[in-house]
């Protein structure tokens, strides 16, 4: 058996996209950019150098985090990775490598400031309607 664990701190790239699946699950989308510290061998200077890693949340984590999160919010994820492999309409085969998120942590606030709070996932399933009229749950 092996160890399928990642985490990654980092800053949205886009704004999330919430879907839903074919069976009616809610999906939410999130584009992450991580840097990475690397010596420029021409220079010698270190650079930081992103990553873009793409993170997929699942279920009514997925329909809440999708009310307090932006483009530019800083999170810490801690998930799974998975590999998907697709065709295209033009028949090309296509993969990808994106994280599975279990938990996230806010690092900045609603409003760009810096703080901190973190989203537990639930223990059982939710409406979207529970959070309607109520602080934010961090």
């Amino acid at each position: 058996m092996g160890i399928n664990r990642v985490n990654i701190t980092g800053n949205l790239t886009r704004d999330p996209e919430l879907r839903s699946s074919g069976s009616g699950m809610s999906v939410l989308k999130l584009g992450v950019a991580v840097n990475d510290r690397r010596k420029n061998q021409s220079t010698g200077e270190w650079e930081d150098v992103p990553n873009f890693v793409d993170v997929t949340v699942f279920g009514a984590r997925g329909e809440a985090l999708s009310r307090f999160l932006s483009k530019g919010s800083k999170v810490a994820i801690e998930g799974k990775l998975r590999w998907s492999q697709w065709e295209n309409p033009q028949g090309e085969k296509r993969s990808k490598l994106e994280v599975v998120a279990d938990e996230i942590e806010f690092l900045s606030s609603r409003d760009g400031g810096s703080g901190g709070g973190s989203y537990q996932p639930p223990s059982a399933p939710e409406t979207s309607s529970d959070l309607d009229g109520e602080e934010i749950p961090f």
